[in-house]
């Protein structure tokens, strides 16, 4: 197939396979990839609506024994800097939010080693009892750790914190879904199978998720592209997932180390997945890791959504990535990029549109 004619497959909705997926990372330049991307974000949100949520991400504890040697977060038990946050400091960090009119709340932590089911089914229950927001909570590894600690199955562990109140689960602990790459970046963390095996889990209970990509550590982009497939068969399968957030590795102050990301490989990567996932209605830009500039610029490669508002976060940040935004500022910034702000709930219903 000529190039010309694998772009026109790829933005009349015809689904791409994965040579042709890494076809177009090495084939095509980044302004070429990025028009496609556009037009494909252009024909599912004909609208001209970019959405936002208004969230906190709040980590619970960055003690954790797997110490992936990517993460600049985590602590060993007895570290000066190790924490674990009690239900009400945690239930303070979610009045704060609720004050502002937030709706999500993102609990992720590390994989503490004594800390057991009780400790979440209770918090979740307080949160519930307090507060009108969507618990979007616990990684995968998060949700294997706890079932290996109370030893119980994946699922039964799910149900239990359903019943107590989890809405969602966020895509985090996926980085890259290829063993031989994870066996490197975090080789005491689950596998990709086991990655799939708790979001399908979910999905069947009925709960949702998302599904994250963290690239540029030492995978291939052939590894990128298997990842966005085994993401995308997964959602043939289930529909579970709302959105795929494509984020870039934070070198800074990590066992790993490296050079971060430059920018054009992130839009590239972004436009690319955009493209590739025919089945998976939004996609996000990172301006966590990004800046509120590259941010915007994203929204011209694929992306229809800019994620939360983050009140707070913490992860990212202890890797040298303190990027910050107000909600006034982005809704400013998506308007400048020629769209319509609107704050959004966790499975993407509309709140409220910002018109000029």
């Amino acid at each position: 197939m000529d190039k010309d004619a694998l772009l026109e497959k790829a933005v009349s909705g015809e689904r791409l396979s994965a040579e042709e997926g890494v076809s177009l990372y090495y084939d095509y330049d980044l302004l070429s990839l990025g028009r496609a991307a556009d037009t494909v974000r252009r024909r599912l949100h004909p609208e001209g609506i970019v959405t936002f949520v208004v969230d906190r991400n709040i980590n619970y504890t960055n003690i954790c024994k797997s110490g992936c040697l990517f993460c600049a977060f985590y602590r060993r038990e007895g570290d000066p800097d190790a924490y674990l946050l009690t239900h009400e400091q945690i239930l303070e960090k979610v009045a704060e939010l609720a004050a502002q009119g937030g709706t999500q709340v993102l609990i992720q932590g590390g994989l503490h080693p004594r800390l057991g089911l009780d400790y979440f089914t209770g918090l979740f229950r307080k949160i519930k009892e307090r507060f009108k927001v969507h618990i979007h909570s616990l990684s995968p590894p998060e949700i294997v750790h706890i079932a290996k600690t109370e030893g119980l199955s994946v699922r039964s562990v799910l149900a239990r914190l359903k019943e107590a109140g989890l809405d969602s689960l966020p895509g985090g602990g996926a980085e890259i879904l290829v063993n031989r790459v994870r066996r490197v970046i975090s080789p005491r963390k689950i596998t990709w199978q086991e990655w799939v095996a708790v979001m399908v889990t979910a999905f069947e209970l009925g709960l949702f998720g998302t599904a994250t990509m963290m690239f540029g550590s030492v995978e291939l982009p052939e590894d990128r592209v298997k990842h966005i497939i085994r993401v995308r068969e997964v959602q043939d399968k289930t529909g579970g997932f709302t959105a795929f957030i494509p984020w870039t590795y934070q070198p800074g102050n990590t066992q790993l180390g490296g050079r971060p990301v430059a920018v054009v490989e992130y839009l590239r990567v972004l436009a690319l997945s955009r493209i590739l996932f025919d089945n998976v209605r939004n996609i996000q830009a990172s301006w966590v890791t990004q800046g509120a500039k590259i941010g915007q610029v994203a929204l011209a490669f694929g992306a229809n959504d800019f994620g939360g508002t983050m009140l707070e976060e913490n992860v990212v940040r202890a890797a040298g990535a303190g990027h910050r935004l107000k909600q006034e500022e982005i809704i400013r910034i998506i308007r400048d990029a020629g769209f319509v702000p609107a704050q959004r709930t966790t499975d993407y219903r509309i709140i409220q549109s910002f018109l000029q």
